[in-house]
C-alpha cells in the first residue's frame, strides 16, 4: 500500500463522509420543519369563545369590512324575538377603522357596552334613530359587547380588529391561550430515525476506513 496513495483516498472519503453527513442532517431538519409549519398566521375563523352561540342573527359568518376607514353596525335590527339585534352581529375591520353604530329605533332603548374589560361604552340606554356611537379601533383582536337591557335576549355583538386575534385553528394570536408546541407528524420521526442511522453509519466508515486503511495494493 502507498502511503501518499492512502492519504490522498482517506481525506477524499472523509470529504465525502462529512458532505453526505451535513446534507442527510439538513434535508432531515427541513423536513421537519416543513412537517410542523402551516396554519396559523391568523389564517382560521376567529375564536369567539362561544360568546355569541346564543345569538338568533349569528350564523357562523363574520361581515368583512377590511379595507374601509369606516363600517357600520345596525342597533335594534330584527333578531332573538324582536329588534333585539347587531347588524351584522360579527364584523372584522382593519386596525384603525371606525366602527358607526347606528340606532335603527326599533326595540326599546338600546347601548353598546364591552363584555367584560374593554373600549366600548355608549353610556345609557338610547331609543332614538341615529348614529348615537362611535368607535376607532386601535388595537388587534376580538370585542365583544352587549346590550345591556337586553342581554338576556342574546343581543350580542363581536369587533374582530385586523390580524393578530384567536382563531379556531391556532387558538393564539390577540392574547389568546397558547395551544401548545407543534406535534411532530410520524413522517419526519422517521426521517430523523433514517438521518441518523445514516450519520451514524457513515461515521463508523469513515472510522473503519482511518484505522485500517483503504487503498490496497494488489497481490501479483
Amino acid at each position: 500500500m502507498t502511503d501518499g496513495r492512502a492519504d490522498v483516498s482517506r481525506r477524499g472519503f472523509l470529504r465525502t463522509a462529512a458532505g453526505a453527513t451535513a446534507a442527510s442532517a439538513a434535508a432531515g431538519t427541513a423536513t421537519a420543519q416543513e412537517s410542523t409549519e402551516g396554519g396559523g398566521g391568523g389564517g382560521g375563523p376567529p375564536d369567539f369563545g362561544g360568546f355569541l352561540d346564543q345569538v338568533g342573527n349569528f350564523d357562523g359568518s363574520v361581515a368583512d369590512a377590511t379595507g374601509q376607514d369606516s363600517a357600520t353596525v345596525e342597533v335594534g335590527v330584527q333578531a332573538n324575538g324582536g329588534a333585539f339585534g347587531f347588524g351584522p352581529p360579527a364584523i372584522h375591520v382593519d386596525n384603525g377603522a371606525t366602527v358607526q353604530f347606528e340606532w335603527t329605533g326599533n326595540g326599546g332603548g338600546h347601548n353598546v357596552v364591552s363584555d367584560g374589560e374593554g373600549p366600548l361604552d355608549s353610556g345609557s340606554a338610547v331609543s332614538s334613530a341615529g348614529v348615537n356611537y362611535e368607535h376607532t379601533f386601535e388595537e388587534d383582536g376580538i370585542y365583544p359587547y352587549v346590550c345591556v337591557p337586553h342581554e338576556g335576549l342574546g343581543m350580542k355583538g363581536a369587533v374582530v380588529v385586523g390580524t393578530d386575534y384567536p382563531t379556531k385553528s391556532s387558538g393564539g394570536g390577540g392574547g389568546g391561550e397558547s395551544a401548545g408546541p407543534p406535534e411532530v407528524p410520524n413522517s419526519a420521526k422517521t426521517l430523523g430515525v433514517a438521518t441518523s442511522f445514516v450519520m451514524v453509519a457513515t461515521l463508523g466508515l469513515a472510522y473503519f476506513f482511518i484505522r485500517y486503511g483503504g487503498d490496497y495494493e494488489t497481490p501479483e
